[in-house]
């Protein structure tokens, strides 16, 4: 019988991160975030928060951790259901992640609580942290990512360029790309620009949701826009074929089961 995992799951082909091995810090019922996109595969937000606190204990992560097979892996990759950088011992697991395993730590956050000191400063020890930007104004924010009115759009893009300027890792930055939002690409690549990430991952969801990706042709004119800068787009990649640990768990957080 396969084992079945409460905080770890995949491995997964990525086309962001080759393949995966994912850990959910929050491991809710509900989907605990800052916003409730309209795109998210987990469907909507049950637990709308920005307050950051244990969900998990580090030690229940590494018990799972440990009890691994061996496995070949690109990236050990915290997201979860939700936001991780809710988990405030999120820095702790990423520590000691790195010294019980082999691999590349990377993180996957929707940048809404980087303007915290606290959140920067645990997100220094990954590999590569994969920050999100959907807008380029407040009423474009508040259509597709429906956040707290706590959460600014100008304090986010301000604050990724903060974590970049002292970030010595690998910088991503994401774009999820929908109807409601295709026509402001040419604002968003100046934004990207004054970021300068390492590369720029072009998305648009391709997993069932609220809402109807992009075609390619849509996404090869949204490219076009970010012409001269290192860009990869959702329908430009091969992933690669992996077995996963336990297929229900990872299907499951994949908003699939």
């Amino acid at each position: 019988m396969t084992k079945s995992y409460k905080y770890i799951y995949g491995p997964v082909p990525s086309w962001r991160l080759g393949s995966s091995l994912g850990i959910d810090p929050l491991s809710k019922n509900v989907k605990a975030c800052t916003l409730d996109c309209v795109y998210c595969q987990l469907g909507r937000t049950g637990f709308l928060t920005d307050k950051r606190r244990d969900f998990v204990q580090t030690a229940e992560i590494m018990e799972e951790l440990n009890s691994l097979p061996a496995l070949e892996i690109d990236y050990i990759t915290f997201s979860g259901t939700g936001e991780p950088t809710l988990a405030e011992n999120i820095g702790e697991m990423i520590r000691k992640v790195k010294k019980a395993r082999k691999g590349k730590i990377a993180v996957l956050t929707n940048s809404s609580l980087l303007d915290s000191e606290d959140v920067q400063k645990d997100l220094f020890p990954a590999d590569f942290v994969v920050v999100k930007l959907d807008a380029p104004t407040d009423d474009v924010f508040e259509s597709v990512n429906h956040p707290l009115k706590t959460i600014k759009l100008g304090n986010m893009i301000q604050a990724i360029k903060d974590f970049r300027s002292r970030y010595a890792g690998r910088l991503a930055l994401q774009v999820m790309f929908i109807e409601r939002n295709k026509k402001y690409a040419p604002e968003i690549v100046e934004i990207a620009k004054d970021i300068n990430p390492d590369e720029i991952q072009l998305n648009t969801p391709l997993r069932p949701c609220r809402v109807k990706p992009l075609t390619k042709p849509e996404m090869d004119i949204v490219k076009a826009h970010f012409d001269g800068l290192n860009v990869i787009s959702v329908y430009d990649t091969v992933k690669k074929t992996v077995k996963a640990i336990s297929s229900e768990d990872t299907l499951r957080r994949r908003g699939k089961v």
